[in-house]
């Protein structure tokens, strides 16, 4: 089933959009310096679906690097899978109109692959997720077990929770503030009070304490709605992924819209992950 929505802007998203920003994020996740004059280049697939991906950010740093970024509060086993499908679509683009049978080889980037976890569950600083530990062995088929793959990709795991990693924390003054922002909305959370009351108190405190003012002013009230989505989606993915694969795809829909009614989302949001009818939504039973 694929989850009927157009790529939106998440608070990190929206957050890193800048190439400034994005070159300062590389040079404290990869532990370099960058100069400040490097060229860097969006090429984020927006509003494109492929195979039921989507990926945050997405760039080129002077055509020499291609860096592709998740950001997620649980952590998907099959990262590494999903990093190769993605890569091949914007190496797709990178070499379209050159042919592939020249007798010169063709240079690309050169790749590499971030997921920043700050979900509540424990998770190391830092771990690598690698494509070939998603293998079938060959010792099953009654062959003799081959050492190294013939096709890798490793994805760097990077904690990104309030006090985790300071050092990178300390060279990205905005990943910093971001994880601060989160870390308080969750407090506000275990308070008692709802997410979107936690997430306006967490504006209002980060707002009064200079955390990521000029971001949350100029996004304002977006915010709110940014959060409330990412988060929420999040938990229509769950419901689809643990329930829903065994089921036929109008099934699957229909237990993911009902999940996200008992949650409190809006008919608009359910039919915007489900696909589903307004009409349809309405007449569901929770």
């Amino acid at each position: 089933m694929s989850i009927n929505r157009n790529y939106k802007d998440s608070v990190f998203t929206a957050l890193f959009k800048k190439p400034d920003l994005l070159r300062e994020l590389y040079s404290a996740l990869g532990g370099v310096s960058l100069p400040p004059d490097a060229p860097v280049l969006i090429n984020t697939l927006e509003n494109v679906l492929y195979m039921d991906l989507y990926n945050d950010i997405s760039f080129e740093i002077g055509g020499k690097l291609v860096v592709l970024i998740e950001h997620q509060s649980s952590i998907n086993p099959n990262m590494a899978l999903r990093m190769l499908l993605y890569i091949a679509r914007v190496l797709e683009k990178t070499v379209k109109g050159r042919s592939l049978y020249s007798e010169r080889s063709i240079s690309i980037p050169w790749p590499e692959f971030y997921v920043l976890y700050n979900g509540t569950k424990p998770y190391p600083d830092g771990n690598v997720l690698k494509l070939s530990d998603l293998f079938e062995k060959p010792g099953d088929l009654g062959l003799s077990e081959k050492q190294i793959p013939l096709l890798e990709l490793e994805v760097k795991v990077i904690n990104i929770n309030a006090g985790r990693n300071n050092e990178i924390l300390s060279r990205c003054k905005e990943l910093a503030e971001y994880s601060a922002f989160i870390a308080k909305v969750r407090a506000f959370q275990e308070e008692g009070y709802s997410l979107e009351e936690a997430i306006k108190k967490a504006v209002k405190y980060c707002l009064n304490h200079g955390i990521l003012k000029q971001f949350l002013e100029t996004y304002d009230s977006e915010v709110l709605n940014m959060l409330l989505t990412d988060w929420n989606l999040e938990d229509a993915k769950k419901v689809w992924y643990e329930d829903g694969c065994e089921d036929g795809e109008e099934k699957a829909s229909i237990k993911i819209a009902r999940n996200l009614l008992a949650k409190g989302s809006s008919h608009e949001f359910v039919h915007e992950v489900t696909g589903l009818d307004i009409k349809t939504i309405q007449g569901l039973k929770i």
